[in-house]
């Protein structure tokens, strides 16, 4: 009898993981049905294909809910992230296993116990990060502690870039995911420590704080902390470790330039800007600034920041349009939405541009000899075009892979999972290999 499988959720990041399961629906008897509130959208995605099916769903509709999933031997929840919850309480409720990409939430969490009882897994974090950079840490954390060693450092750090063929503007940057979570990134305090000291990073500084790297051939990045990188001490089981540290990776200049909206304020997102509709871009800038009349716009910024009026980071904020006399026209913005809405215009791919996932790993460790050692992991994908992005493959595929290991036999667990037991990163990290997801290895003795 075919196995069910539903997808909900048919956006950019879906499209690797519905195209895995309808490349291998008929020789695993498999019927995909794929759920959006826009059925165009999951038409699109399932293409006319014979195992592949297209519903429109409303996550919101209880009976939507409980009758599509009711009907499935398998959840995918590809949808906005507060949104889980309501199809993990129905995969409960009627005992089916559910497989997502996004982060574990306390309430999540707190499902262990039922999802247990019910004899069923809800199987999170299996993108790119979360997902393949806990999977590619935990394979060579196991490694060196298998082999008696004792690791003494560990800093992870992931970025969404443009593919340097096609990185052709002065920010060295351009959307490859949400923006919105681009332009809130950081805020609030980021957590880490270093050589056994803890440091506690707040959002006005965060953007200050960078570490210069240079990966394979790829030249020269910069990474600002994630917000917390001390709670993956016990995700990792490596709760003494004297160093630990998560960062987002960016192209060198970014930072400094990004700072300047921070230190406005501008990336504010708790209030709103009266009679934003009529604003320009360059009023909507001199409201954070000094009343002070017949000073132009960038001269009172660059004094503000301490920088020269034809400095780069100028030159950059000078590109985006921050100061020309255009209309916002958004109605009860605010700033965040706002610098928002200019960056999609000025940070989007082009049309034949190609986007690009750079992960880092690197460890310190001792091994069971007592010798000091260095171990980087790297890795560096390209999308092939704006449907099948390195975002969307590095996302929906690994996804896609746990969804086939659990409906063959091979993932016997239950409860909340991330993917950090062997049995599930063994098999889900070789399988990315075949679709060029794979990583560098580089050790160095010291």
């Amino acid at each position: 009898m075919a196995k069910r499988i539903l997808v909900l959720g048919a956006g950019l990041s879906a499209t690797s993981l519905i195209n895995y399961l309808l490349d291998h629906a008929v020789e695993y008897d498999w019927q995909v049905t794929v759920g959006d509130i826009e059925v165009e959208n999951a038409r699109v995605k399932v293409n006319g294909h014979e195992c592949g099916h297209a519903i429109s769903f409303n996550v919101e509709d209880e009976n939507d809910v409980i009758h599509n999933i009711t009907d499935s031997d398998v959840v995918i929840s590809f949808l906005p992230a507060r949104f889980h919850m309501i199809v993990a309480e129905a995969c409960i409720k009627l005992k089916k296993n559910m497989v997502s990409a996004s982060y574990v939430t306390p309430e999540m969490s707190a499902l262990d116990e039922a999802a247990k009882e019910a004899g069923i897994i809800l199987l999170n974090e299996l993108g790119v990060d979360p997902g393949i950079d806990h999977m590619s840490a935990m394979r060579i954390i196991d490694k060196i502690k298998d082999e008696g060693g004792k690791l003494n450092g560990f800093w992870s750090s992931t970025g969404g870039l443009v593919a340097p063929e096609y990185d052709n503007n002065p920010w060295n940057y351009k959307f490859t995911w949400n923006p919105r979570n681009v332009i809130i990134a950081g805020q609030g305090t980021s957590k880490f420590i270093r050589n056994g000291m803890y440091k506690y990073i707040p959002y006005h500084e965060l953007f200050r704080r960078v570490i210069k790297v240079s990966i394979l051939d790829f030249g020269d990045f910069e990474i600002y902390p994630n917000r917390d990188s001390l709670k993956y001490r016990t995700t990792y089981g490596l709760q003494s470790i004297p160093t630990m540290y998560r960062g987002t990776i960016r192209r060198p200049g970014f930072c400094e330039s990004w700072n300047v909206f921070v230190q406005l304020g501008a990336t504010d997102d708790t209030f709103t800007l009266e009679n934003s509709e009529n604003m320009t871009y360059r009023e909507f800038i001199n409201t954070f600034l000094l009343y002070e009349e017949n000073i132009a716009v960038e001269t009172k910024l660059a004094k503000y920041m301490g920088i020269e009026e034809n400095s780069e980071i100028m030159d950059k904020l000078r590109w985006l349009g921050i100061f020309e006399d255009r209309k916002i026209g958004l109605v009860k913005a605010t700033p965040a939405q706002i610098i928002q809405q200019l960056l999609e215009e000025k940070w989007a791919l082009d049309p034949e541009d190609k986007d690009m996932i750079v992960m880092r790993h690197f460890f310190e460790y001792t091994d069971k000899n007592k010798v000091e050692k260095q171990l980087c992991s790297t890795l560096v994908t390209y999308g092939d075009d704006q449907v099948n992005t390195a975002m969307a493959k590095t996302v929906g595929t690994p996804v896609a892979i746990a969804t086939k290991l659990l409906l063959t036999g091979k993932i016997k667990l239950k409860g909340v999972h991330i993917p950090i037991k062997k049995e599930l990163y063994e098999p889900i990290l070789n399988e990315l290999e075949d679709y060029g997801i794979k990583f560098i290895e580089e050790e160095i003795s010291l």
